[in-house]
């Protein structure tokens, strides 16, 4: 059985786009200076991407320990876990020691500032996510007491890809990513020459990246229920 191959580096994403762009001509090579801007340009543009919905591959249950009293935790290089800074928070939930889970509510700054109390300890509820220039920090409502500290935190982090820093790297993006990163490139490349050129760089750039993002979701189909916090009643 043969298994799939990735050509997904660096090296061969920027030399493939700038043929595309009409930058370089079939068989030859970028040069030097070529290889580092569009090595560069490679990495803006992953960072950007993973700014834009959900990657599926990108998202990691990440288990933190509770601490009775301590209602805040920290994601990044100097965090209370140490890791890349995640992007964003996509889920949470408790996990009782006897493996029961209890889904948390995301509340936003504004909720968490009008709660009348921080520091009471009690049943985690809710979570309150305060995204900083190098780290994550999650505060969690009502900060753990002695028996919710006996169970954890899961949050469902959406992590940062791996951009290339040298042209042997892989992009950090799976093999069928490898068409929208390439063109993507291209269009980025591509300013400045012929309209046709422009053109078809910038189709081809955003037909294969809407047919990734149509791909890029759950099997299963996904059920809103409503937010009743906002509620009113009327009588």
């Amino acid at each position: 059985m043969t298994t799939p191959t990735s050509f997904q580096t660096a090296g061969r994403t920027i030399r493939m786009a700038y043929q595309d762009a009409g930058l370089v001509q079939d068989g030859d090579e970028p040069n030097s200076i070529q290889y580092a801007d569009g090595l560069l340009r490679l990495s803006d543009l992953c960072n950007l991407w993973q700014t834009q919905g959900l990657k599926l591959w990108l998202t990691s249950d990440t288990s933190v320990t509770l601490t009775a009293g301590t209602g805040t935790y920290t994601f990044g290089p100097t965090g209370s876990t140490v890791m890349t800074k995640p992007v964003r928070v996509l889920q949470g939930y408790w996990l009782s020691s006897g493996g029961v889970r209890t889904p948390l509510q995301p509340i936003s700054r504004d909720e968490y500032v009008r709660l009348a109390s921080t520091t009471t300890q009690g049943a985690l509820s809710s979570y309150y996510v305060d995204k900083q220039q190098s780290q994550l920090s999650v505060s969690v409502w009502n900060p753990p007491d002695a028996t919710a500290a006996t169970g954890t935190l899961h949050l469902i982090l959406q992590l940062q890809a791996t951009t290339p820093v040298s042209l042997t790297d892989n992009t950090g993006f799976p093999v069928e990513w490898y068409m929208a990163l390439r063109w993507g490139l291209a269009d980025e490349l591509s300013t400045g020459q012929p309209s046709a050129i422009m053109s078809r760089c910038a189709q081809r750039a955003a037909s294969f990246r809407d047919a990734l993002d149509s791909w890029d979701v759950e099997d299963a189909s996904v059920t809103f229920t409503p937010d009743i916090r906002g509620a009113s009643s009327f009588r």
